[in-house]
């Protein structure tokens, strides 16, 4: 479990280490082209669907972005007593850095499909698909990264909020109230 733990540590610290990756991804993937001849799979469709396809990665991961957003309002405004101590002392800059790294992240994966989709041509003569890959595989790096971050601040949040909801008596459902919604239903939604 060390050695998980370990690995995990570092691929979290290392942020930058999604470029490295995404190109060496890209690279295999060159290298497997230029010595089998096959495998592009991007060559087989037309430009018209490749820009297609670039449009709808631009708004998927648009759309993951907007979600990454709307985390760290979460985070921010949760309140229990382990994430006022995370946040204020456990490395607060680091976290910052990390959310920003996330945002920065996805505008940057935007930016490389939007330049993917602005650039392809018939051929693609400027191989305007491997930028395209690149911005994918960089972006499912930063998808997992924070996919994986949300998770552990919200386990923190999550244990806060049991503590907190510890004493809190938990209202009983009334068992019949699914019957009496059965009847209202069967009688054309009149009141019982």
């Amino acid at each position: 479990m060390a050695v998980r733990t370990s690995i995990v540590d570092r691929w979290v610290e290392c942020a930058w280490a999604d470029h490295p990756v995404a190109i060496a991804a890209l690279g295999a993937h060159l290298l497997v082209l230029r010595t089998s001849g096959s495998g592009d799979w991007l060559a087989w469709i037309g430009s018209a669907q490749r820009t297609d396809l670039y449009a709808a990665a631009t708004g998927a991961v648009s759309a993951i972005g907007g979600l990454s957003a709307i985390a760290i309002a979460i985070y921010t405004t949760a309140n229990g007593e382990r994430l006022r101590a995370v946040r204020q002392r456990q490395r607060p800059g680091e976290l910052r850095r990390t959310w920003r790294s996330l945002l920065q992240g996805t505008a940057w994966a935007c930016a490389l499909l939007l330049a993917a989709l602005s650039l392809d041509r018939d051929g693609d003569p400027l191989s305007a698909r491997f930028v395209f890959e690149y911005a994918m595989v960089f972006a499912a790096l930063r998808f997992a990264r924070f996919i994986w971050f949300f998770d552990k601040i919200m386990a923190i949040s999550d244990a806060d909020l049991a503590e907190e909801g510890s004493a809190t008596v938990v209202p009983v459902r009334d068992p019949n109230w699914l019957l009496r919604g059965q009847r209202r239903y069967d009688r054309g939604g009149q009141p019982d």
